[in-house]
């Protein structure tokens, strides 16, 4: 996101609610277009430090996961192994990449997100990925969003962002181009009607 030096809201610090393993959507109309229409999964959040996340529905168009092997010397054993779908992460750390997985893949560099989700940013991954030994379900991107401490916080409640549980439907299953309307849906919401009426980002 963008960075910017917002007052921390002393109120608002007495409440905090980490919303590590959820996901930001966000509201129509959002100002800072690189964030129109993105779901991103959080995968860091407190109080102190601030908040980090990946788009998890916006492909790449000029970057395959051809192009990052060969940039990397990696051999993939297959043709089916070395077709991922790459994701524009977000605006942040843009030239590294973040795998977002099932928890049947674990080396000692992997996070644990929720009890079936994790993250793992190394090159052993990407590897293992392209000899077909990686995890079953992931989302590979390059890049995240990151927010101060205190701006996620501050951009909810201005109505930048709804929250929404981070299923595994979400995640693993949804067409990227689906997820962001879906994701909405499970609110019980309908995305026509939502209006940012003093939303920034």
């Amino acid at each position: 996101m963008m960075t910017k030096n917002n007052p921390i809201n002393n109120e608002q610090n007495l409440f905090f609610q980490s919303l590590k393993g959820q996901l930001l959507v966000a509201m129509p109309g959002i100002d800072d277009l690189r964030f129109n229409k993105t779901v991103i999964y959080i995968y860091e959040h407190t109080q102190e430090m601030g908040a980090h996340g990946i788009v998890i529905n916006k492909p790449a168009v000029k970057m395959s996961f051809n192009d990052i092997l060969n940039q990397l010397k990696i051999e993939p054993v297959s043709l089916e192994a070395s077709t991922p779908q790459i994701l524009l992460g977000g605006p942040d750390q843009i030239t590294h990449g973040f795998i977002i997985h099932s928890g049947d893949y674990f080396t000692p560099e992997t996070c644990y997100i929720q009890s079936n989700v994790a993250i793992t940013s190394t090159q052993d991954i990407l590897e293992d990925i392209a000899n077909g030994k990686g995890p079953e379900n992931k989302l590979i991107a390059l890049g995240c969003a990151s927010w101060i401490r205190g701006q996620l916080e501050d951009e909810i409640m201005s109505n930048v962002w709804l929250t929404v549980p981070a299923t595994w439907n979400l995640l693993f299953e949804i067409p990227f181009e689906q997820k962001w309307e879906k994701a909405i849906e499970t609110l019980g919401v309908n995305h026509f009607y939502l209006t940012n009426i003093s939303g920034k980002a």
